[in-house]
């Protein structure tokens, strides 16, 4: 599961867990400011206040009564309570509606209906009341209220309410980096990056930054290989050009070495051509549209039969090249890209390794892959130039005069990873450089 489930799970407990501790919270200040000491007191004195006048009245002190009742209502006690006799006259003369004086035996049979039926000394009958509704009111509070049942749903909706737009702000803010970063980069500014913006969050959608930010420094590289390959392009297709156009100038002006000029032209139209066609070739090759006639050939017949070609070549120029190979890697091939390949890759071993020295050339061929190995002792690349020499118009050597477009090594860079092998370069022990492609047996 990811880090987003935990993310949903502990928000959906937290948020259980708040709506809880909420409602026994609310609960608590209910009972609080309605603490049930203060119910029961009322009832109570309610009881004793009826109790009082009943045994006054039990005693056959009517007066007596009388006073207790002008006392009670002068200091104002709550409720107020009433006498009636069997006449139905109240003792200190005061008025009570019909309703009350038709419920006194219904209220008195009741325990809590808040009458007393009382005889006196003489078999007088008289019965000590609170207003109906006063009772009822005391005898409300000291049962006590229910809990409402708006407490927990109120409680939860605030809770919900709360995490709900913690989620929202939390999920919502990386969600509106990522449109701003989307926008930013279709406007152009390939250096936006969305990372830094999210913070320190580790989960699906940091992951998902972070692809983007991957997504935009590759869109980056890209387009700035294309323009550098634009521009590249347009200086080494300036070069023959004004050379071509010097010696049609010379020609015309110097008539007598027209044959010399036409030998310039020629040269410089054939380097043109040989420019265009490897532009070809690499531009098919990123594409992956090149159409590469397959055949079945041994390819380590096809790395000695190059290195008997570059051997003779190496001579002429006081250096050596030596193959060890064993074995055979039969297999269905583009065969011109891998001569390509490696082809480039000897030659420029062979035109890089110091005069009187030896480049050699590994070959090891297993059921599941081919390893060629070209060292040199030449004067080798430094460690930030390595990943970057099969870069197009990449040149090893700067120096004025030097043959070359610097497309080689990218052609044969492309031409290797279309057969799903791998191209490599490192420093060689002792000096120079060592070349390592690798080619599998079923190609991808």
């Amino acid at each position: 599961m990811g880090r987003l489930f935990w993310k949903f799970f502990a928000a959906f407990w937290l948020a259980l867990m708040l709506t809880i501790v909420m409602a026994i919270s609310a609960a608590w200040l209910l009972r609080y400011f309605h603490p049930p000491e203060q119910r029961s007191y009322e009832a109570e004195r309610l009881s004793l206040m009826l109790r009082s006048a009943a045994s006054v009245l039990a005693s056959g002190d009517e007066a007596g009564t009388q006073a207790m009742l002008r006392d009670w209502q002068a200091r104002q006690l709550q409720p107020t309570l009433y006498v009636i006799d069997a006449a139905g006259r109240e003792l200190l003369g005061r008025s009570l509606p019909a309703q009350e004086l038709r419920d006194l035996a219904a209220r008195a049979a009741q325990p809590l209906g808040g009458v007393l039926s009382v005889s006196g000394r003489h078999g007088a009958r008289y019965w000590v009341l609170a207003r109906a509704d006063d009772a009822a009111a005391l005898l409300a509070n000291a049962r006590g209220k229910p809990p409402s049942i708006w407490v927990p749903i109120s409680a939860s909706m605030l809770v919900s309410l709360a995490i709900s737009a913690l989620l929202a702000w939390y999920f919502a803010q990386p969600i509106r980096s990522l449109r701003w970063a989307i926008h930013t980069v279709a406007e152009g500014r390939l250096e936006t990056r969305v990372l830094p913006r999210m913070g320190r969050r580790r989960d699906e959608i940091a992951d998902l930054g972070q692809d983007f930010d991957r997504m935009a420094q590759q869109l980056q590289q890209l387009v700035g290989a294309q323009s550098r390959l634009l521009h590249d392009v347009s200086h080494e297709l300036r070069s023959p050009l004004a050379r071509l156009q010097a010696a049609i100038g010379l020609a015309r002006q110097r008539p007598d070495k027209v044959d010399s000029s036409l030998e310039r032209i020629e040269r410089e139209a054939q380097r043109l051509d040989s420019l265009v066609g490897e532009l070809l070739t690499l531009a098919r090759l990123e594409a992956g549209s090149a159409e590469v006639a397959r055949e079945r050939i041994d390819l380590v017949e096809l790395v000695a039969a190059i290195a008997d070609d570059a051997q003779f070549e190496a001579r002429a120029s006081g250096r050596e090249v030596r193959l060890q190979a064993e074995g055979e890697f039969v297999a269905e091939v583009g065969a011109e890209l891998l001569y390509r390949a490696f082809e480039n890759v000897i030659r420029n071993a062979v035109k890089y390794t110091a005069p009187g020295s030896t480049v050699d050339i590994t070959v090891q061929a297993s059921p599941s892959a081919l390893q060629v190995t070209v060292a040199d002792r030449g004067p080798g690349v430094a460690e930030a130039e390595l990943a970057r020499m099969f870069e197009p118009f990449r040149r090893l050597d700067e120096r004025p005069g030097v043959a070359g477009f610097g497309l080689g090594l990218a052609i044969a860079r492309r031409a290797i990873e279309s057969h799903g092998g791998q191209i490599s370069a490192s420093p060689r022990v002792g000096g120079g450089l060592c070349m390592t492609l690798s080619l599998p047996a079923q190609p991808a």
